[in-house]
């Protein structure tokens, strides 16, 4: 049995993994599903990995998925316990000294033009699980923002990028560059958006638990 840490996004909550925290569990595993402090101004990457410590507790075999601009928090978890395995979910890849407000210009994103927030974000989620998303997002104004990524370099753990084929926030080719230019990594892929977590939480299930077996 392992246990998955899950990490939100920007703006995000528990909430956007509860789908995939019961196929995780009917699969065996634990699963620890942390909200960062993102509503509190004072909270910057310290706070976010005191708060996935303390929801770990004294639990092992950690996998530590982050997703999207829970990417930033992810590996951070990983230089403060034993990680078997990070994996990135349609991430924000962070460099050493990044801060998460200059990750824009320093990877030159470009969006898909002319969609809407729902079109980016929830692409391929079933209406209804769209119709609650919006009681569940929460105003991120924490510190991190501007403050430099503090590792010098990627923690050595054993560390996997998944990305979504059918994502409209961070495009396919934008995310395989990212991967190759900041990791040197080949991101595996998986079907649905950005939000694939509640698009395809069988399918993701699957993927993450897949990855044990290497």
């Amino acid at each position: 049995m392992a246990t998955f840490v899950l990490i939100h996004g920007g703006g995000g909550s528990a909430w956007d993994w509860h789908l995939l925290v019961p196929e995780l569990a009917s699969r065996g595993h634990d699963v620890v599903v942390p909200e960062l402090p993102i509503e509190d101004r004072s909270a910057g990457f310290a706070e976010f990995c005191e708060t996935v410590v303390d929801a770990i507790g004294e639990r092992s075999d950690l996998v530590v998925v982050g997703h999207s601009y829970g990417a930033f928090t992810a590996p951070l978890i990983a230089d403060r316990l034993a990680v078997r395995l990070i994996v990135l979910l349609t991430p924000m890849v962070p460099e050493s000294g990044e801060r998460p407000g200059d990750w824009w210009a320093n990877t030159g994103y470009r969006g898909a033009e002319g969609l809407s927030d729902e079109q980016q974000f929830y692409n391929g989620v079933p209406a209804e699980i769209v119709a609650e998303a919006a009681a569940h997002g929460r105003n991120q104004v924490s510190a991190e923002w501007n403050e430099p990524w503090p590792l010098d370099d990627w923690p050595d753990v054993p560390t996997k990028v998944l990305i979504a084929r059918q994502d409209r926030f961070f495009l396919p080719d934008f995310q395989r560059r990212v991967a190759a230019d900041r990791l040197g990594a080949v991101p595996d892929e998986i079907d649905g958006g950005h939000s694939v977590a509640l698009s395809h939480p069988k399918q993701l299930a699957d993927q993450l638990t897949a990855y044990l077996l290497h």
